[in-house]
């Protein structure tokens, strides 16, 4: 089978795992360390912190702003769920927001503002399948009206624009990322204060941790604030200082089969649309395409399924979810519910060769055919 994503994983990896294991320190320790300080410099930052998940970094994030009960924040429905679940853990309240169109999948600027009210505090924005949003638009629309700006860039590792719209981002390295710790995040914000109280609410607000007690003189330490238990063990953060040498690397690769696939479906596709037609900067984490209305999107699944190639949806929209429908009744948002009928994402990883891209468009130009013709006789 031919998977959507597969993470690069090989001698290199087991090495620093085993050297990790000969070490006997399994948690909190140098490498944790080192994987901070190598991720902020790809970026171009002066520090980060590492946690267990991009989930958390999320959550670390809006805790550290003072973000609670009585606030709102401003999400898109068009993400991964844990996006506006970080919300709910604040105690604040999501305020869903429609997509710009089908072909700009991100969250829209002007629905933002027609959502805004006195108890907005902040804005996520979702970098969705490794795009950026425009900066000075949203960093202008956050200034009129006093928002923090914080960034889901679980798509987008290795840009160095991003960490650089708001308060911070927050970094996936979940196994079907651009790089992989198995589950890890980090987060990076030029605020150091942010980025110190972040610091130390990942391991239950305690003043040190026990790597940096094992070389003091005392083992005493203090808990100064609500914390939570958010670390990053050093078996992720070896695998992460590994596969951090690569991912620029592997970005162009990603970027090089993009170009190849647009290409193709412009050609043997041309029902077909693919989303981000202009240029952006991008960190090329999936490739999400948009089926014609006529087109029955399981057909094509099922047939693409029966020719060995894996195909996902990115995303159902969270505000149709069970949870967010009952909490969040009444919530309409036309151009996410039509983007999110018609995606349909197609295989992209860097070990993928451009023979495997022209099969896979071959596969998806014959289904569609078929799913139309036999639409057609229906």
């Amino acid at each position: 089978m031919l998977l959507v994503s597969e993470p690069v994983l090989g001698v290199p990896e087991k090495a620093a795992l085993s050297k990790v294991i000969d070490s006997g320190w399994l948690t909190m320790g140098e490498r944790v360390r080192a994987f901070e300080e190598a991720f902020a410099a790809m970026h171009g930052a002066d520090d980060c912190v590492a946690v267990n998940s991009c989930t958390a970094a999320l959550h670390l994030i809006l805790h550290a702003l003072g973000i609670g009960p009585g606030d709102e924040v401003l999400v898109p429905s068009l993400t991964f769920v844990a996006t506006v679940n970080a919300v709910l853990y604040v105690g604040a309240t999501p305020v869903f927001v429609d997509i710009e169109s089908d072909d700009v999948p991100l969250m829209s600027v002007a629905d933002a503002e027609a959502r805004c009210t006195p108890r907005t505090r902040a804005v996520i924005l979702v970098h969705f399948a490794g795009y950026l949003a425009h900066k000075e638009d949203w960093q202008a629309f956050a200034s009129v009206r006093g928002l923090c700006i914080v960034e889901d860039a679980a798509h987008a590792p290795g840009l160095k624009e991003v960490g650089t719209f708001g308060a911070g981002a927050a970094f996936s390295f979940y196994g079907n990322k651009n790089m992989t710790t198995a589950e890890g995040g980090a987060v990076i914000s030029r605020d150091p204060d942010l980025l110190d109280a972040i610091r130390q609410a990942r391991g239950h607000g305690m003043t040190t941790g026990t790597h940096q007690r094992l070389n003091s003189r005392t083992p005493q330490y203090d808990v100064t604030m609500l914390g939570f238990n958010y670390r990053m063990d050093e078996m992720r953060a070896a695998l992460g200082l590994v596969q951090l040498r690569n991912l620029q690397e592997w970005n162009d690769v990603r970027r090089i089969l993009v170009a190849l696939y647009r290409r193709l479906i412009a050609t043997r596709c041309p029902d077909i649309s693919i989303p981000f037609s202009e240029p952006r900067t991008s960190a090329y984490h999936i490739m999400p395409i948009l089926l014609p209305a006529y087109v029955n999107r399981q057909d094509v699944i099922d047939g693409l399924r029966a020719q060995g190639i894996q195909t996902t949806i990115h995303y159902s929209p969270v505000h149709q979810m069970t949870l967010y429908r009952e909490r969040c009744p009444g919530v309409h948002l036309p151009c996410t519910e039509d983007f999110a009928e018609r995606e349909l994402t197609i295989p992209l990883h860097p070990q993928i060769t451009s023979p495997v891209v022209e099969a896979v468009v071959d596969a998806l130009a014959s289904t569609v055919a078929r799913s139309t013709r036999e639409g057609a006789a229906a």
